[in-house]
């Protein structure tokens, strides 16, 4: 398996830039563009090769990988009083558990 296999590589449409950029979440930013997805997603692939070899030629340890990662499920999030006290009273309001809400926001937020 080739090292760049370890890494998530991210090709996505920016309106914006209007154009395709790609990106290695948690290690490279926005580091490549095009009108074509496949071809940005082509020189990801060797944009990645390449910072392999530098870690690897300077003798740094590569990022952890992040492809196939394995999520529980569950994480924390710190949030003030205030707003911990809004979110469980409008659960409350719409008959849900203070998670199951959260979730539904969370999925709305994402989809629009």
């Amino acid at each position: 398996m080739k090292e760049r296999n370890r890494y998530l590589k991210i090709v996505e449409w920016s309106e914006e830039d209007q154009c395709f950029v790609g990106s290695v979440p948690g290690w490279i930013g926005a580091c490549n563009h095009g009108d074509n997805e496949e071809e940005v997603y082509r020189e990801l692939c060797q944009i990645v090769d390449e910072w392999v070899e530098i870690y690897e030629k300077d003798g740094m340890p590569l990022p952890a990988s992040t492809a196939n990662k394995k999520y529980s499920g569950k994480f924390q999030l710190r949030l003030g009083s205030e707003l911990h006290q809004v979110l469980a009273i409008r659960a409350m309001q719409n008959g849900d558990s203070l998670n199951a809400y959260c979730v539904k926001a969370l999925e709305k937020a994402l989809t629009q």
